[in-house]
């Protein structure tokens, strides 16, 4: 890529913005040298791994921890150089980031195939680290444990401190002696243990003077009799030292041992690292992933794994064949160096097969912005950032990219701004191709506007032939003529509002703008009778045309806030029809919920019934009656089968419309749909409003079912049923039941089995199929109790755990035997 054309597009604020989320300097000093690619391959592979690193620090929280740039140190151990203890530490911690990100990224390699490809070229720790941990601490102090001999010389250096400790405490603490100290203190000087003696006793004890305060009223001294052992301890120190340094040495050497693979390990690990900050550059930039098109159309294959090595990968990037759209499609395109909040954002959609944009409107009115973020967006592209804009913009793949922004007058080279313009313009004009994008601010500035506008229209079209895609700025006329007179080439305009006098910064492509010089000067008070002249010396047609424009631009601005209102009704539409389809989900799971429930409890009744018949037959056989008696309970019995088996209909035709043509307002209903029961709150020819708790359900009127109706039925009903019960009754002389379940949770064992054994026995005379015992996990001596007395139990048949909505290990169903 063309180094002037990033410099003038501003692209190193972007890397600098970008090594700000490196976690160490190699990734730093990649992220410093990272370049739009001119490889297409290259650039959907950078763009693919910036994705899967936004995804999966999305869903966790990875790092490359504390990991450094050891390739100084790992050169400097082959060249069998003895690393300091922070150097041995940082490449332990290296180590350890590596191998917690390689376990990372174990059996991820469906989810993120290119990071998983870097991880696998992070090194092993090859015993380094159990190596540097076993004789350094976590402080970088060389462990006593790191050598029998260093455990040694400690041990005596100890023995020998302390021993010189006491004898120099004498000096200090004796009264002959004490009087002649400045202080009360044992220091040292030189390395050796000395005393302040005052200057005036001099010579009073035996003693080599080290040293002296500043006003030479104190002398440090080290008496003669302890000289010995402050030589013992001196030499013992020194002995500590070699052997620490012969230590650092052998734990050096393994490193050196391993340098290649430590350094080719550091570089993947700035790969991934760079990959992490480009995700959360991203995240900052509220960025998304552009579709880049390969104007070639080929089929083509992402790449993966080291970048600086940029080795062709068996990676697929999801689609083979490239739609070979020339176009750039930015939605919501934002200036990245602008703060996100405050920055217009811009649309760039021409048509399909468009050229080349021209820019128009008033100065100050964001042309240059709108191209350098084109520009610069299209270069974030290619080095694998995702960029400022909505998701769905696209960009073609661009070889290169060349911009003439900004003033070229040079003092030094005797240049004016037009031949600044012209020598740069030269320069990227013998290097360009189809494949390039090129952008020019203010094209044919500087000179005679009618020859500016020839050498610009000139300039424009030679590109066009030349095919290359391009963006310009211009007031010139002519060039908006050209533009909408020649295929591949759009007119845009950035607004200007006249009654602030402030650009609004809009990017409308379509449409050629205006330069609005009249009314600005008219705005801020030229006389109206200089306006007038003025207006007098320009052509007719040219105002009628920037009339026609401006009304043209005004209904475009209608149709948009129309859009917009039409936009956010149908979103708000879509959000309340989504609200009440969960409400009416809601509604009529709880509908199911309740029919199961009452379902459930009729199968249950049914085969107490039946139960209770068989046991009053085998009682009528056995005192030879005959069996006409109970034949009426079976019939009923047969018919409570049939209504609990049947299956849940709508009912449609409970009631007639005229049934309900006397509701009123706040009337007591049941809606039969969802067999809940409401308050009526408005009233249609065919449906009714009902308030069922805080929901408010339309219903038809057949659907409905009045209070009073409702319980003359459920009065029927109850009829039916007491009969049925009553003459089940009278024939049946069963105990009456305790319950389907016991509750034992809370109780000793033997008051819970005994209570349990009451309980079994009035379900067993009773005639309950099964029982639901609820003992609770807990500890599980109480469930072990309780299915130890079950085995074998005269009133249970079988006995399991309960199902998981039944309460699971807490609970133990039995099946009792019939009676």
């Amino acid at each position: 890529m063309d180094s002037k054309t990033l410099n003038v597009l501003e692209y190193p604020k972007i890397l600098d913005k970008l090594a700000g989320f490196c976690d160490f300097s190699a990734s730093m000093e990649l992220a410093g040298q990272l370049e739009p690619t001119d490889s297409y391959d290259l650039a959907i592979s950078r763009l693919a791994e910036t994705t899967e690193a936004r995804k999966l620090l999305a869903v966790q929280d990875v790092s490359i921890g504390a990991a450094h740039d050891v390739r100084q140190s790992a050169d400097l151990a082959a060249r069998s150089g003895v690393l300091d203890p922070q150097a041995l530490l940082d490449v332990k911690s290296t180590l350890i980031a590596c191998r917690e990100l390689k376990k990372t990224f174990e059996k991820k390699e469906g989810e993120y195939p290119r990071l998983c490809l870097i991880a696998e070229g992070l090194p092993e720790t090859y015993g380094i680290v159990d190596a540097i941990s076993r004789v350094l601490s976590e402080r970088g102090e060389v462990l006593d444990s790191a050598s029998v001999k260093l455990a040694d010389i400690r041990r005596n250096l100890k023995i020998a401190h302390d021993r010189l400790m006491s004898r120099l405490q004498k000096y200090v603490t004796d009264t002959r002696t004490s009087s002649m100290l400045q202080e009360s203190i044992i220091t040292q000087r030189d390395g050796r243990y000395v005393i302040p003696l005052r200057a005036e006793f001099k010579g009073r004890i035996k003693a080599v003077i080290h040293d002296q305060s500043s006003s030479g009223a104190t002398l440090f001294i080290e008496p003669l009799p302890i000289v010995e052992a402050n030589n013992e301890i001196r030499e013992l120190q020194l002995a500590e030292r070699d052997e620490e340094r012969r230590i650092l040495a052998e734990v050096s050497s393994i490193v050196g041992a391993h340098a290649s693979e430590l350094k080719y390990g550091v570089e993947n690990l700035a790969v991934l690292d760079l990959a992490f900050a480009k995700a959360k550059y991203g995240d900052e930039l509220r960025a998304s992933e552009p579709l880049l098109h390969n104007a070639e159309g080929k089929k083509q294959r992402a790449e993966g794994g080291r970048q600086k090595a940029e080795q062709q990968s068996s990676i697929p990037f999801g689609h083979n064949v490239v739609n070979p759209k020339s176009s750039i499609q930015l939605i919501q395109a934002r200036h990245p160096l602008l703060d996100p909040d405050t920055v217009v954002p811009v649309d760039v959609d021409p048509r399909e097969g468009t050229r080349a944009i021209v820019i128009t409107g008033p100065n100050t009115g964001g042309k240059t912005v709108s191209l350098k973020t084109v520009g610069l967006l299209v270069l974030m592209a290619q080095s694998g950032l995702h960029i400022p804009a909505q998701n769905g913009s696209e960009l073609p793949f661009f070889k290169s990219v060349y911009a003439d922004i900004g003033d070229e007058q040079s003092i030094e080279q005797s240049l004016s701004t037009f031949s600044g313009h012209i020598t740069n313009i030269i320069r990227i004009l013998k290097q360009i191709d189809h494949r390039s994008l090129v952008i020019f601010d203010e094209l044919g500035s500087g000179t005679d506007p009618q020859e500016g506008a020839a050498i610009a229209r000139a300039i424009l079209s030679h590109l066009l032939e030349v095919g290359v895609m391009t963006l310009v700025a211009t007031h010139y006329p002519e060039l908006k003529t050209f533009a909408h007179s020649t295929e591949g080439v759009v007119n845009a305009s950035l607004e200007f509002d006249i009654k602030t006098l402030r650009p609004t910064y809009k990017l409308t492509i379509g449409l050629p703008g205006r330069s609005n010089a009249l009314a600005i000067a008219q705005k801020l008070g030229l006389p109206l009778s200089i306006i007038e002249s003025a207006k007098a010396e320009i052509n007719p047609l040219d105002l009628r045309a920037d009339k026609l424009l401006d009304d043209i631009r005004k209904e475009r601005n209608r149709t948009s806030r129309e859009r917009e209102k039409l936009e956010k009704q149908r979103a708000k539409l879509e959000a309340q029809n989504l609200e009440l389809e969960k409400r009416l989900e809601k509604i009529e799971d709880e509908r199911r919920e309740t029919i199961a429930k009452a379902r459930a409890e009729g199968e249950l009744e049914v085969a107490v019934l039946r139960r209770n018949i068989d046991s009053l037959k085998s009682q009528l056989k056995k005192a030879s009656q005959p069996l006409q008696a109970i034949r009426a309970i079976e019939e009923k019995m047969e018919k409570m089968e049939e209504k609990v088996e049947a299956p849940v209909e709508r009912k449609s035709d409970q009631l007639s419309v005229n049934s309900n043509q006397g509701l009123k307002l706040g009337e007591k209903v049941t809606v039969s749909t969802l067999n809940a029961e409401g308050v009526v709150t408005a009233l249609g020819e065919s449906d009714a409003e009902v308030q069922i708790g805080t929901i408010r359900v339309r219903a038809k009127m057949s659907d409905l079912i009045r209070k009073s109706q409702e319980k003359s039925e459920t009065s029927d009903e109850k009829r039916v049923a007491s009969k049925s019960v009553s003459s089940s009754r009278i024939s049946s002389p069963v105990t009456s039941s305790p319950g389907m379940e016991v509750d034992l949770r809370g109780l000793m064992a033997e008051d819970a089995l005994d209570k349990m054994e009451r309980y079994l026995e009035q379900a067993y005379l009773s005639g309950l199929p099964w029982v639901r015992i609820i003992h609770g996990k807990g500890t599980g001596k109480l469930r072990q109790a309780v299915r130890e007395t079950l085995k074998g139990h005269t009133y249970v048949k079988s006995f399991e755990e309960g199902a998981s909505n039944e309460g699971g290990e807490g609970v133990t169903v039995a099946k009792l035997n019939a009676g």
